[in-house]
């Protein structure tokens, strides 16, 4: 084992199908490489854990791929799609390090500024060289509580300089979603501690209007924060607000002010429809990418950046 990270909570996206090209020629992720993404996938939330492990000498991506898939089916798994090389998509020769060209799977979950192993260390060498002969799999495995899913990624590493010592060894990338219950404690914030935090600094930040990735449709449990903000703007019938959405930096800078645009203008939506709540008193303005509260470069920056903020205006 030469890496490893756990994150008790967190948004997970595995592949179903092949990386394709994004339509828009333009697209580029945060390391200007041409956007790929799969047609077909599966999006979890849950405790991940990613482990990257270095076989011993003579071992090859396929016989590693494969001896997981035993493991797989003796726990009743299911596999639900595999492919190798070219034929996953993306840039083959690459893991999770490198601009300007193709993305490639590696990076379609991490890149190289996510890891936290130092340079030149086992673990970064393992995981953000140049490859061959990549090999992958997407698995689903019943656990209590729902499926766990896992995506292994095997590959060989080729590296004659800095990382020298691993070149021409077979790597293993494992990530495991599994199961969990969110922890809710502090998510759905009362009116009374809204109403505070707006006298005192003019805004409060809120996590529990929830949406699916890149999507604006609000989803069921954000009924709790929705009725509480209703309570506020009823308690204070003269009161105005501006709802503000807010993402993090991944895809290009006018789709996350379009998409934060339309977050904003579902809560508005939802708090006159649902609630009765004036819409003149809200006004819904999309930030995007443009007021970070964390760094982006890891998933838990990432998720405070994810936001919708009330602003009072009045």
């Amino acid at each position: 084992m030469v890496s490893y990270e756990k994150l008790a909570y967190t948004d997970f996206t595995l592949p179903l199908s092949a990386l394709k090209p994004s339509e828009d020629p333009d697209a580029r992720d945060k390391n200007n490489n041409r956007k790929f993404a799969p047609e077909k996938k599966v999006e979890a939330e849950g405790a991940l854990t990613r482990i990257a492990y270095v076989l011993p000498p003579d071992r090859s991506p396929l016989e590693v791929l494969r001896n997981y898939q035993d493991v797989i089916a003796q726990k009743g798994g299911e596999l639900l799609f595999e492919c190798k090389k070219e034929e996953c998509g993306g840039a083959a020769d690459r893991a999770s390090s490198g601009g300007g060209n193709d993305m490639s799977l590696t990076m379609f979950f991490f890149y190289d500024s996510d890891l936290k192993d130092a340079d030149f260390s086992n673990g970064k060498c393992a995981l953000a060289s140049t490859i061959t002969d990549q090999r992958y799999f997407t698995a689903k495995v019943p656990e209590d509580g729902g499926d766990a899913y896992v995506a292994v990624q095997t590959y060989t590493v080729l590296d004659d300089l800095y990382c020298k010592e691993l070149n021409g060894r077979t790597v293993a990338v494992v990530q495991v979603l599994e199961p969990k219950a969110r922890d809710k404690k502090m998510v759905v914030v009362e009116a009374a501690k809204m109403n505070e935090s707006l006298s005192a600094t003019g805004s409060i930040s809120l996590y529990g209007i929830y949406f699916d990735t890149d999507k604006a449709d609000i989803k069921p449990e954000s009924d709790p924060t929705l009725k509480e903000i209703a309570t506020l703007l009823k308690d204070d019938p003269k009161m105005a607000v501006l709802v503000v959405g807010h993402t993090d930096n991944q895809g290009s800078f006018d789709h996350n002010v379009d998409l934060s645009s339309r977050r904003a203008q579902a809560v508005k939506a939802a708090l006159a429809s649902k609630y009765e709540i004036d819409e003149k008193r809200l006004t819904a303005a999309g930030a995007g990418m443009m007021a970070p509260i964390a760094s982006n470069d890891n998933d838990e920056g990432r998720a405070k950046n994810r936001r919708v903020v009330l602003v009072k205006a009045n």
